[in-house]
């Protein structure tokens, strides 16, 4: 089992900068691809960013790209999401998500369905 902790959210104001931290504990080495998505009110949940493969290869959605990036830390077992340029379009629940497959298909690490082992969560909300 792997459980996973999510820190960091918060409001802040369009234009400005947060740093979203996911914490893993358990069977961490077991842990190859980890992901970001959120979920808005009254909307699904979409695909934010993802590591894959212990950290060779990384992956964006195309309405973050270049406003957020994602690193990991394996030392501490921590993924981050430095979001900037926020706009309010950003705000949701932000989750992180692991499993221990090697995704090498975008397909599927940007699919959560995919994903075994999720965080409870950390609100961010964008004010314009």
């Amino acid at each position: 089992q792997v459980q996973l902790v999510e820190s960091g959210g918060g409001l802040v104001q369009a234009g400005g900068s947060l740093r979203l931290s996911c914490a893993a504990s358990g069977r961490t080495s077991s842990v190859s691809t980890m992901g970001w998505f959120r979920q808005a009110p009254g909307k699904e949940r979409e695909f934010v960013a993802a590591i894959k493969c212990g950290g060779s290869t990384t992956d964006y959605a195309e309405s973050v790209k270049g406003r957020f990036t994602m690193s990991r830390d394996n030392a501490k077992n921590t993924v981050y999401l430095q979001m900037n340029s926020l706009i309010p379009e950003d705000t949701a629940v932000y989750s992180c998500a692991a499993d221990r497959t090697c995704f090498r298909s975008n397909l599927n690490s940007r699919n959560g369905a995919t994903y075994d082992y999720w965080g409870q969560g950390t609100q961010v909300t964008v004010s314009s």
